[in-house]
C-alpha cells in the first residue's frame, strides 16, 4: 500500500506544491517519489499529482519503477543549452521554473535541508520558495503502512541472524590472558563487525556502522569499539542495517558477556532489562514519548542509579533518550524522549535503555516496536541473555 500523501495538502497553506531537489538516498526524496536514483532528481507534490524532472539516463526507469503521475526529462525543457548558456545554477533554475509552471506551480514548500543554489535560483525566476519548518513529510513518515511495516520487520529478521552471527562468535572463543580468543588469535571488534556485515550482506542487507563494543569502550553509547574483545566484560553489539531492496532499516541492541560477571555488572543487565520491559509495557497509543521514556527512568531511579532526569550534568548511569523511530532512516520521529509526543498506531520506535560508566562498562539492550491500535507488537525475536 503506498503511503497517503494528502496529508501534505494542509501543510501547503497557500503554497502551491512541495518540492525536493536531493537524491535517492535523501529519505523524503524516496518516499515522495518511490524512486531510488544516485544523482538529484525533482520531485513535485501537489494535490494533484506527484511529478518527477529527471535525466535522461533514468528517464525509463523512473517512468517503470517510481510511484509518480507524470516523468519528464531535463532535454524537454532545453537543460544542456540553457545551462550552457546562463551557467548551471541560473540555467538549472530556468529549467525547474518552466517544469513547475507546466504544472501549475507558481509556489513551493521545500525542506529545511534544500539546495540554496535551487532555492535562490528559483526566487530569480519568479518561483516563490518557503521552508517547511514543521517537517511534514518527516511527521507523515513516522505513521507505517502495512507494507513498511513488514519491509522494517524484515530487516529485522535479517538482523537477528546478524546478531546470531556475533553471538555465536564470541561464544566459540577460548580465553588466554583474559583476551578472547577464535582460531587461535584475538577476537577483535574489527573481526565480529566483518562477521556481521558478512551475514547482513547474505541477507540483502548493507549498513554504514555497526557497534561492537568492549569494557570502557561500551560506556560510551556511541563508541564503535576497537581492539581486542575481553573476558569478563561487557560487549556491546548494537547492529542497525539498512535493507538494499526496500531502503527500511531495522535496529537491535544485545550485550555478552564471555566469562563471569561481577555483581554490578549483572545487576546493572538485569536492572536494564526491567526497564526494558517496563518502557515496552507503557506503550499504546496516545501514550507519549516522554511517558515511555519516564516508565525506563522510573526503574533505574528505584535502583538508586542516576538518570538525566534526575540529573542533567551526569556522565554516568541512563544518559540518552529510552528510543527513536526507524523507517527509511534509522533515526527519525517519534522521540521516546523528554520531549516525546504521542504515539500513534503505525509508529515504528526502538525501546533502549542502558547503563553507562567507564568503571563498569556499558549495557544496553534494545527491542524495535511497532504500534497497534490495541498496544504494541514487538518486532523483536531475538533472547536477551548476558552470559554467553
Amino acid at each position: 500500500m503506498d503511503p497517503d500523501l494528502s496529508a501534505l495538502d494542509a501543510t501547503l497553506g497557500d503554497c502551491d506544491g512541495y518540492l525536493v531537489d536531493a537524491d535517492g538516498a535523501d529519505s523524503t526524496q524516496r518516499y515522495l517519489s518511490g524512486f531510488d536514483a544516485p544523482d538529484p532528481f525533482l520531485t513535485c507534490y501537489t494535490p494533484a499529482g506527484v511529478h518527477l524532472l529527471v535525466s535522461g539516463l533514468e528517464y525509463g526507469r523512473a517512468r517503470t519503477d517510481a510511484r509518480a503521475d507524470t516523468v519528464s526529462r531535463l532535454s524537454t525543457y532545453d537543460y544542456r543549452e540553457r545551462v550552457s548558456e546562463a551557467g548551471p545554477v541560473a540555467g538549472r533554475a530556468a529549467v525547474v521554473a518552466d517544469f513547475l509552471a507546466d504544472r501549475g506551480v507558481d509556489s513551493v514548500l521545500v525542506p529545511a535541508r534544500f539546495p540554496l543554489g535551487t532555492a535562490d535560483g528559483l526566487r530569480e525566476a519568479g518561483v516563490t520558495v518557503r521552508v517547511d519548518g514543521d517537517d511534514a513529510v518527516t511527521r507523515i513518515r513516522a505513521v507505517k503502512t502495512d507494507a513498511e511495516i513488514e519491509h522494517v520487520r524484515r530487516a529485522q529478521r535479517a538482523n537477528e541472524r546478524a546478531m546470531a552471527t556475533a553471538e555465536s562468535l564470541i561464544e566459540s572463543t577460548t580465553v588466554v590472558s583474559g583476551v578472547l580468543h577464535h582460531d587461535g588469535e584475538p577476537l577483535t571488534s574489527e573481526a565480529v563487525r566483518r562477521a556481521i556485515e558478512r551475514t547482513l550482506l547474505d541477507e540483502g542487507c548493507a549498513l554504514d556502522e555497526t557497534i561492537v563494543a568492549c569494557g570502557a569502550d561500551a560506556a560510551d553509547p556511541h563508541d564503535r569499539g576497537s581492539g581486542p574483545l575481553r573476558a569478563d566484560e561487557p560487549i556491546v553489539v548494537d547492529i542497525f542495517p539498512r535493507d538494499k531492496e526496500t531502503r527500511y532499516h531495522a535496529d537491535m541492541t544485545r550485550t555478552f558477556l564471555r566469562g563471569e560477571p561481577d555483581p554490578t555488572l549483572r545487576e546493572w543487565f538485569e536492572v536494564t532489562d526491567e526497564a526494558r520491559r517496563a518502557a515496552l509495557d507503557a506503550v499504546e497509543p496516545g501514550v507519549t514519548g516522554e511517558a515511555v521514556h519516564a516508565a525506563a527512568c522510573d526503574v533505574y531511579e528505584a535502583a538508586g542509579l542516576p538518570t538525566l532526569r534526575t540529573d542533567p550534568t551526569t556522565e554516568t548511569g541512563f544518559i540518552h533518550s529510552t528510543g527513536h523511530g526507524v523507517g527509511l532512516d534509522v533515526h527519525e520521529l517519534p522521540r521516546v524522549a523528554p520531549d516525546g509526543d504521542a504515539l500513534e498506531p503505525g509508529n515504528v520506535i526502538t525501546i533502549e535503555p542502558g547503563l553507562y560508566d567507564p568503571e563498569v562498562g556499558g549495557v544496553r539492550i534494545e527491542d524495535l516496536v511497532v504500534v497497534t491500535a490495541e498496544g504494541a507488537e514487538n518486532l523483536t525475536e531475538y533472547p536477551v541473555e548476558l552470559v554467553v
